[in-house]
């Protein structure tokens, strides 16, 4: 996962039902908002590598509005810091020949909950005295420092762990045992399961290619998935249309793209497949021509690893333009950048192009496609 720095001043606006509205662009043609879902406030990630905790803890959040009707700000270090243990774990007994980074994957939140439990961002912020903003420059490194070092003795020392939870109590803080919601104490579990009202079989992975069958699940070969987590592959048709789908009945969806490319334009708003290349720098018109997209295009891509596990955001809401093209209200985590104050559009195209996977609430799901699946 690549590191994306961006920073923009713009204006934002939060009602109290904890839905996050923009102000629309005046230099871009009107786009209709056919769906939104409820999310809460648009967050910085700032100096981590951590955006698969803000974008599926974001998806979280509207899950415990939609359920409970709750906005609750959940804690995403607490879980960073749960699946950095385990992904520790995995580097040592893999002997370093695995992934160990800051990057994650949308089911490793999802995996953490149903572990480790939740807490609220009061009770945990991951910020170190007198740190505003999150920078895990310097955690990253010694980790992997320390964890390198521990490669090279033989026995290793028994209590390895606690020198690991060490430096992540010294950058992130220690996390409590128990915590007070509303005047009650909780665990991270027992919050997760009475507030929250949790269930990790709610949710499911989805991506598409094809050098697995469709339909099935399979391990997906990204560097991040050091857990190999399986992903059900649907064709890329039906992975739009299930996310449409998805949306237009009222559940959000998590997002993992490639926008490590020209068409991603989060300070602009938009994130289109450009048919001219030029567009992405003038007045950006919904309408224009973008490129064709289908299968083989998208799996000629990732074969060749320009399509790859770049970035993951939560997609909260469906737009037309004036034409009749949809676009994803697409929520990211790098504060209120863009005239849409930290929320993009994004293309059909783009979306079909730059997907790696999706975590999806299995409600979403329509009976046909639970059957060729083999949830029931």
């Amino acid at each position: 996962m690549k590191t994306v720095v961006c920073a923009v001043a713009s204006l934002w606006i939060i009602v109290s039902s904890g839905v996050a509205c923009c102000q629309p662009s005046a230099e871009t043609p009107r786009m209709t908002l056919l769906k939104s879902i409820p999310f809460t406030p648009i967050k910085d990630q700032a100096k981590s590598q951590t955006c698969w905790s803000f974008s599926t803890t974001s998806l979280i959040e509207s899950e415990t509005l939609r359920n409970v009707s709750q906005e609750i700000d959940l804690s995403e270090m607490f879980t960073v810091r749960s699946i950095y243990s385990e992904k520790a774990k995995n580097y040592i007994r893999r002997q370093g020949a695995a992934q160990f980074g800051p990057g994650g994957l949308g089911h490793h939140v999802i995996r953490s909950i149903a572990d480790y439990g939740a807490m609220p961002e009061s009770a945990y912020s991951g910020l170190a005295s007198g740190q505003t903003n999150h920078d895990h420059v310097a955690l990253d490194r010694k980790l992997r420092v320390y964890l390198d070092s521990l490669l090279k003795i033989r026995p290793l020392p028994k209590d390895w762990m606690r020198g690991f939870e060490k430096i992540l109590d010294d950058h992130l803080g220690q996390a409590p045992k128990t915590f007070y919601y509303k005047e009650k104490e909780y665990t991270a579990r027992s919050f997760a399961r009475e507030i929250l009202k949790f269930d990790a079989r709610d949710y499911i992975a989805i991506t598409s290619f094809t050098h697995h069958p469709f339909y099935k699940p399979f391990i997906l070969e990204v560097p991040d998935n050091f857990e190999n987590g399986t992903y059900y592959n649907l064709p890329v048709e039906d992975m739009l249309k299930l996310s449409a789908r998805s949306i237009e009945m009222g559940y959000s969806l998590m997002w993992d793209a490639d926008i490590s490319n020209n068409f991603f334009i989060q300070q602009r708003g938009y994130a289109m497949q450009w048919a001219d290349s030029t567009k992405g720098g003038s007045l950006i018109n919904p309408d224009d021509d973008e490129l064709k997209y289908d299968q083989t295009i998208r799996q000629s891509l990732f074969e060749n690893l320009i399509t790859q596990d770049d970035h993951l955001m939560h997609i909260v809401g469906l737009k037309q333009s004036e034409k009749g093209k949809r676009f994803f209200m697409v929520k990211n985590s790098w504060g209120k950048v863009g005239p849409e104050q930290g929320l993009i559009n994004v293309s059909e195209a783009y979306f079909a192009i730059n997907t790696i996977s999706l975590i999806v609430p299995r409600a979403a799901l329509d009976e046909a496609l639970r059957n060729r699946l083999e949830l029931n």
